[in-house]
């Protein structure tokens, strides 16, 4: 097999599993568990880039208009984990799992509104139908679902602002959670003041599971790097699903969390918008590169 997909394979998984992880810590503010995740996984990143030899690298690609892109960039990133943090520990993996289904076609759209990009007049389908989806489950739920949307968003504009940087994985995620470094640090001292902080003060197996929040960051970052090397980005695209799904059922399997008929014909409609749109965007990349061959 190839050792790009193993690479891509590991990440998904992994990220797939990231409830399990997080719900060991369910008795921790979300804004307490986002602090620490931030400061160790800055911490883990940096150190990376230093035992890599990619510090002087990293400092040459730094300028205003970098710095401008990542500083919006980190605060989209830290609500996205905030949100997700919390909505898993309180009991919403599945509705959190709809938010990185509903992501792909979210940037599409928003490529088209900002980036004047275009789409096929086929491509209007799956949109419609993941916008339908998305309404019927806003009925269904009695309420707007606000985590999957607040997931999509944050992290659908997150990507855009990491369009207008030079800037890999690797650095730009450094860089993100430097920016907001200090603010977490504050936030955490402040916690410790007033008595609330966790770190080092409830158990071992806290503190490592805390400290350990960077190294889940950093790792699948370091392996989706390896894999986007060696594979098309289509295939990225398409195995970009398991780890949602991988949430999904660790949600409905696992915690059990309820999943009501309602809510099946809801997510079905966008499971349908997903399979169409990139089976649509296969057979037209097929169709392209048989006509160069032609050409």
């Amino acid at each position: 097999m190839n050792s790009g997909i193993l690479y891509a394979l590991a990440t998904y998984l992994l990220w797939a599993v990231f409830p399990i992880y997080w719900k060991q810590l369910h008795h921790i503010s979300a804004a307490q568990l986002i602090g620490h995740r931030i400061i160790w996984a800055f911490l883990m990143l940096l150190l990376i880039i230093l035992v890599s030899g990619q510090w002087k690298k990293f400092r040459e690609k730094l300028n205003a208009k970098t710095l401008k892109a990542h500083g919006v960039a980190s605060l989209l990133l830290g609500a996205n984990w905030l949100i997700y943090v919390w909505a898993v520990n309180n009991g919403f993996i599945v509705e959190s799992s709809l938010g990185y289904f509903i992501n792909p076609l979210f940037s599409v759209l928003m490529g088209m509104v900002f980036l004047k990009e275009k789409l096929r007049a086929i491509q209007w389908i799956p949109l419609s139908l993941a916008t339908l989806g998305v309404l019927y489950l806003t009925f269904a739920y009695g309420r707007i679902p606000w985590i999957a949307l607040g997931l999509a968003l944050s992290f659908g504009f997150y990507g855009l602002m990491k369009k207008q940087s030079s800037l890999g994985s690797l650095h730009g995620l450094t860089l993100e959670t430097g920016i907001i470094f200090i603010p977490a640090l504050a936030y955490l001292l402040y916690t410790t003041s007033a008595g609330e902080g966790v770190f080092l003060v409830e158990s071992p197996k806290t503190d490592f599971l805390l400290i350990g929040a960077g190294l889940v960051t950093a790792v699948p970052l370091i392996l989706f790097a390896q894999a986007i090397q060696r594979i098309p980005l289509t295939l990225i695209g398409l195995m970009q699903y398991i780890a949602p799904t991988g949430q999904f059922l660790i949600g409905v399997l696992v915690y059990k969390e309820a999943f009501s008929s309602s809510q099946a014909i809801g997510f079905s409609m966008i499971w349908v918008a997903l399979i169409f749109f990139w089976v649509e965007g296969w057979l037209e990349s097929r169709a392209h590169s048989h006509v160069e061959i032609m050409s």
